[in-house]
């Protein structure tokens, strides 16, 4: 029978570090996943053994409360994948460069080709920390109380910008929407059906 998240943490801590493995099994293309979403596959894999390192050394600070480790695994796979984001930023002369922007690269990805600008626009608008909270609700399918635990942040503030982020970017797509121009006269009730 395959641990629990908490009980595999908390024997791998009992000095049983295999226990760990079922983790990794459990968790591991999902954290690949995020890794992916927010970079490049080259990118994903070669993070994806940092992500795990770093999970393994600070498994003491898993709450061992939570039922599943997944938002405790994208915290820190988050943390790897902006530390990689800042050396890159920095070239050999130790020069700042302009950074490379990680939401461009799924521009390819996304699956909404038509409302794609007004989209992107709408993201561009958002402050950092309002855009990561939506990503997790959009791509993690995180709960506000889960990406708290992800981001080390209260539930309240966890849910106020997820409230923010999707109105403001509601607001924008609402405005741009290329709908409005196909049928002059079209109410909003039938918008949503076009």
């Amino acid at each position: 029978m395959e641990l629990g998240d908490s009980e595999a943490v908390a024997r791998s801590l009992a000095g049983d570090p295999e226990a760990f493995a079922a983790l990794v099994r459990r968790h591991g293309q999902m954290v690949h996943g995020f890794l992916f979403r927010r970079s490049d596959r080259q990118t994903a894999d070669d993070l994806l053994g940092d992500v795990w390192l770093r999970a393994f050394h600070s498994r003491q600070g898993y709450d061992q409360e939570w039922s599943t480790a997944r938002p405790w695994l994208y915290g820190i796979a988050a943390n790897v994948l902006r530390a990689h984001w800042r050396l890159r930023i920095v070239d050999h002369d130790n020069r700042i460069e302009p950074g490379h922007d990680p939401w461009s690269d799924a521009d390819t990805r996304l699956d909404a080709a038509r409302r794609w600008p007004a989209l992107r626009a709408a993201l561009g608008q958002l402050c950092p920390e309002d855009r990561e909270v939506l990503l997790l609700v959009a791509w993690e399918h995180l709960s506000p109380a889960e990406i708290a635990v992800s981001l080390g942040i209260p539930q309240g503030t966890a849910r106020w910008r997820l409230h923010r982020a999707r109105n403001l970017v509601q607001a924008r797509l609402d405005r741009d929407s290329p709908l409005r121009s196909v049928a002059p006269g079209t109410t909003k009730e039938t918008e949503q059906w076009m």
